[in-house]
């Protein structure tokens, strides 16, 4: 579907270059995923997109831009994986250590490499102010999840904490978690009886 003009019409033009943005951006995450931030160069994204240099620099005028905008999708295309288990699984008391498990695990698991992209991401954050709110959208994600839970403001912000170093400690281990291996602290976190 093209991007529509004011008067209502697809603008060809326009939907190529919101394509041609997407594309070097998913590049750009690759080459995090498997190198790092480090090794993100306008030279090295554009040969991972296939597209020529002098494109990288048109949609992103510096690195700064490109890494905002991949840590931005980033965090967007997480939100709507999020969105989609939530109207597909309805968190509840009953389940809902068995969901959050779950999500740990493919983080740490089928999706690891981008987990690792955007972690690295967030630390950039700590040193570049503009990426701060895209690596914050981490925080509402996890509200988003935790909204049916009934936890106190305390509980909720220990919970995050927990997570994000459970992701840490999984993504730095020999073999990842299995699901089972999280819902004992998932448990605990949410039900400390």
């Amino acid at each position: 579907m093209g991007v529509r003009s004011e008067q209502g019409r697809v603008d060809g033009r326009r939907a190529k270059g919101e394509r041609r943005r997407r594309e070097i951006i998913e590049a750009t995450l690759r080459v995090i995923e498997r190198e790092g931030v480090s090794a993100v160069t306008h030279r090295v994204v554009a040969r991972e997109a296939g597209v020529p240099t002098t494109a990288t620099t048109y949609y992103f005028a510096g690195l700064h831009d490109l890494l905002v905008a991949a840590l931005t999708t980033a965090a967007e295309d997480y939100a709507a994986q999020v969105n989609e288990l939530a109207s597909t699984t309805r968190l509840t008391r009953e389940n809902d250590v068995e969901v959050l498990a779950g999500l740990l695990a493919e983080a740490t698991g089928p999706r690891r490499e981008r987990t690792i992209a955007e972690y690295e991401l967030h630390l950039l954050a700590a040193r570049r102010p503009t990426l701060r709110p895209a690596a914050r959208r981490w925080v509402e994600v996890m509200a988003e999840i935790c909204r049916a839970l009934p936890l106190s403001e305390v509980a909720f912000r220990a919970l995050v904490a927990a997570v994000d170093g459970l992701l840490v400690q999984a993504l730095v281990a020999d073999t990842p978690p299995t699901a089972e291996d999280f819902r004992p602290v998932l448990e605990y976190l949410i039900r400390p009886e």
